[in-house]
């Protein structure tokens, strides 16, 4: 019988790649952007940020190009392009401070350039109004303004100016309006040209965005003032003044340039921390080649150098200490306060600050591999994601423009259908209002302010965040489940006890004991050598072990000189013939401490007992506590028999312990948690807790600075100290509240703003909101959403 094989599907194998992204300016743009890369076949998830102006795209590269996803970006209106991967990190964000800085000055130098256009503009539409102070011309009474701003004006700043500046009266008014024209056109074509050229670009693809309603709304003003001052017959043939709004489309730029130049140095603040990670690398490395130094660039080190690092100095690359001892400040990237002592073996990472000692080490990872790029490069790509909060604020931006043009549009035709005498005049004027003070930057700056900060402040921590999406889980956290080994315990076993019969000779006894462990490979014989050695013991003195003989998970026998020795357990005493009873009771109390206990027995005669255990790390009971306090409930995982596991429950400060699960096991409880509707975090080393780290809601990794591998799971802990994980959620929770009230004030701003520009109070007060005050109400709603986010830096993290 012939069979037929079933075709093989291929592996997917998917790519992650991130995309800078230029000329987005809020929500819709945002929106816009990752809605046409969503719908790119191939394209597995798409995330934009419009804070950090970049797009992190996940696709299958054997579908689709990251060349395609640049174009596609490219085809809705916007600049995008690929980057090279990151060489020189110090060089890669000068260039990026350089380009964040030229922005703010020119933000900056074009805000007070159209502010004092604006305030010049003011004085002299003045005389525009002039008949409401007695001279000739055409406008309205005082009784007439509907605008508190332009009220004021008009009863205080107007006489005093008439009285000040008279020779301004005298001017014509054509003179005068064709004077604020040509200035208004020079501002527009100068300071607002970026929101014209882009509202076309965009629109060109069929899109809106904020740009779309600030070209709308001055553009319809300028035109408008245009029309009224060539024609002003037009309107005074329909019983309408020729108003024009020169000044208020000159201010109206003004103000949101001045909002832009704010935000642009408030957004360069919460990238502050990726800056000082940057700027960790030294740019230049003292290498040893053909027996001579050579001060060479960091980019030109090759792996396998021999790189010299004198005190005080800063380490230039990874590499491994081959010469000299010395303590190593690593604070600055794991939050480790005390020094760490190095020796030959040891690893070192390039940015730490050496101490006081010289060491020579060899060169290993460098250049986008180092352990500095990459973390770098994990807060850049956790900064470009987005959290799962900001789903709302997306998909209102996706319909904002069109609804406020549409809102705008309605609220000229009711003033012009409703609004009486001289409404279209009024109802153009709330139109243009409406445009202006919508506001989708606040919208789309609530969350990825509030990540980019956060994600900064936790690498202060010693924590590297994966992204919004963990961020905003690890604040919803309600169970957090601890491994056993090397988590909640050192990870290496030592000896806790030790008891020897009366008569006998102890310093003896430990010598053969040692001797024998170490012809052993067994963890629990590195502790007692371990033991022996720092009193002073190594075994020599009474002579190697020979005839040495390992019984698996029992223990091992020898002869030290001319004495037989055995360690083990019970059973292999009992096995030998060996009597151990006297000894039992205080072995079962050292078990249940948590403890393995070894039986000594030499020349067929049990003599003593040693205690080996893994002990739990000084913190674990303070954090356990801590994480209670939070209302978190707390679990520790062990394979470990339910004594032992019990015992280290019981020293951490846990009750509720799961023990003797395999891998497989700890995946079915942390499953079974969270169907009874828990949020579930597991707290392990990263490697032989990979199954319960991917099956957990949010997956904490044990690192030590140099493992970057952790940072598969969603949070990693540099330092390898439990007091991270309160950290996190603590520093999560106040994320997600920041979040909250960014998000609560961005709409509320423009669910209340945009009706009364539209004239709601209208009725009631008599009172119409100026372009002029929506301009400024619209350009603070952005710089206080950032400022807000700002204010966790500032946030105390026990």
């Amino acid at each position: 019988m012939n069979e037929i094989a079933a075709p093989v599907t291929p592996l997917q194998v998917l790519t992650q790649v991130q995309i800078p992204v230029e000329g987005m300016t809020c929500a819709a743009c945002q929106s816009r952007v990752q809605r046409a890369l969503a719908k790119i076949p191939g394209v597995e998830q798409a995330s934009v940020n419009l804070l950090a102006h970049r797009a992190s795209v996940r696709f299958d590269p054997a579908r689709v190009r990251a060349e395609d996803l640049v174009a596609t970006i490219q085809r809705t209106g916007y600049e995008a392009r690929l980057e090279a991967p990151i060489v020189d990190l110090v060089a890669e964000q000068e260039a990026r401070d350089r380009a964040d800085d030229a922005e703010y000055r020119d933000l900056r130098r074009k805000a007070i350039g159209s502010g004092v256009a604006g305030a010049v503009a003011m004085v002299a539409s003045m005389p525009l109004m002039a008949p409401v102070a007695g001279a000739g011309g055409h406008g309205h009474g005082v009784q007439d303004i509907t605008d508190p701003l332009m009220r004021w004006v008009m009863v205080t700043a107007h006489p005093a100016l008439e009285r000040v500046a008279p020779w301004l009266y005298a001017i014509d008014r054509q003179t005068l309006a064709w004077t604020l024209l040509l200035m208004t056109a020079v501002v527009m074509g100068w300071a607002g040209r970026h929101f014209y050229v882009r509202a076309w670009r965009t629109g060109r693809h069929g899109g809106a965005d904020m740009n779309t309603l600030v070209a709308v709304g001055t553009g319809a003003a300028f035109l408008y003032s245009a029309v009224a001052t060539a024609a002003p017959d037009i309107f005074l043939r329909r019983g309408l003044m020729p108003d024009v709004y020169f000044e208020a489309v000159i201010l109206i730029i003004a103000l949101i340039l001045t909002g832009r130049a704010f935000e642009s140095r408030a957004k360069r603040r919460t990238s502050g921390a990726l800056r000082a990670l940057a700027g960790l690398q030294p740019r230049t490395a003292r290498v040893l080649r053909e027996g001579v130094e050579h001060d060479v660039p960091v980019e030109d080190v090759l792996a396998g150098d021999l790189v010299r690092v004198r005190p005080g100095e800063r380490l230039a690359v990874d590499g491994r200490v081959e010469e000299g001892t010395s303590s190593v400040d690593e604070s600055m990237l794991t939050g480790e306060s005390l020094p760490v002592y190095k020796q030959t073996g040891d690893l070192v990472i390039g940015g730490t600050v050496n101490g006081t000692g010289a060491l020579a080490y060899r060169a290993t990872t460098l250049g986008a591999s180092s352990v500095l790029s990459q973390i770098v490069r994990l807060m850049r790509d956790a900064q470009a994601t987005r959290a799962p909060i900001q789903d709302l604020a997306d998909r209102i931006s996706a319909v904002f423009v069109p609804v406020v043009m549409a809102i705008a549009i309605a609220t000229l035709a009711g003033w012009w259908l409703f609004g009486g005498d001289g409404a279209i005049v009024r109802g153009f004027a709330a139109a243009v209002t409406v445009l202006i003070i919508a506001c989708p930057c606040a919208m789309g700056l609530a969350v990825p302010t509030a990540v980019m900060v956060a994600t900064g402040k936790g690498a202060e921590l010693g924590v590297l965040i994966k992204g919004g999406d963990a961020l905003q889980r690890t604040g919803e956290l309600t169970t957090v489940v601890f491994d056993k080994t090397g988590t909640i315990t050192a990870g290496r076993p030592v000896v806790t006890d030790t008891f020897w019969i009366d008569g006998e000779d102890a310093e003896d006894a430990l010598a053969r004991l040692t001797a024998v462990e170490r012809a052993s490979e067994h963890p629990l014989a590195a502790a007692v050598v371990a033991y022996a050695a720092a009193r002073g013991i190594d075994g020599a003195t009474v002579g190697p072990a020979s005839h040495f003989q390992a019984h698996a998970g029992r223990g091992a026998q020898a002869r030290v000189g001319d004495r037989a020795v055995l360690v083990g357990s019970a059973r292999l005493l009992t096995e030998a013939g060996i009597a151990s009873e006297a000894l039992q009771p205080r072995a079962d109390a050292w078990a249940e401490a948590g403890a393995s206990v070894m039986f000594v027995a030499i020349d067929g005669r049990a003599i003593g007992l040693v205690g080996v255990a893994d002990p739990i790390k000084p913190a674990a009971a303070t954090v356990v506590a801590r994480l209670r306090g939070l209302g978190v409930q707390v679990v520790l995982l062990s394979g470990d028999t339910p004594a032992t596991a019990r015992a280290i429950g019981v020293a951490a400060g846990i009750d509720d312990v799961v023990a003797g699960v395999l891998p497989e096991g700890k995946v079915a409880e942390i499953r079974r948690r969270q169907e009874g509707g828990a949020v579930v975090a597991m707290v392990g080393d990263g490697i032989n807790d990979g199954p319960a780290l991917a099956q957990a809601d949010i997956g904490i990794a044990m690192g030590t600075g140099t493992d970057v591998a952790m940072a598969a799971s969603d949070v990693t802990l540099m330092r390898g100290d439990l007091a991270g994980v309160p950290q996190v959620i603590e520093l999560s929770r106040r994320t997600l509240h920041t979040m909250r009230q960014n998000l609560f004030w961005a709409f509320v701003y423009n669910v209340i703003g945009i009706p009364i520009a539209a004239g709601v109070l209208y009725p009631a007060t008599g009172l119409l909101l100026s372009p002029i005050i929506a301009s400024a109400a619209m350009a603070l709603s952005s710089v206080s959403v950032v400022s807000n986010s700002l204010r966790l830096r500032q946030a105390r993290i026990a």
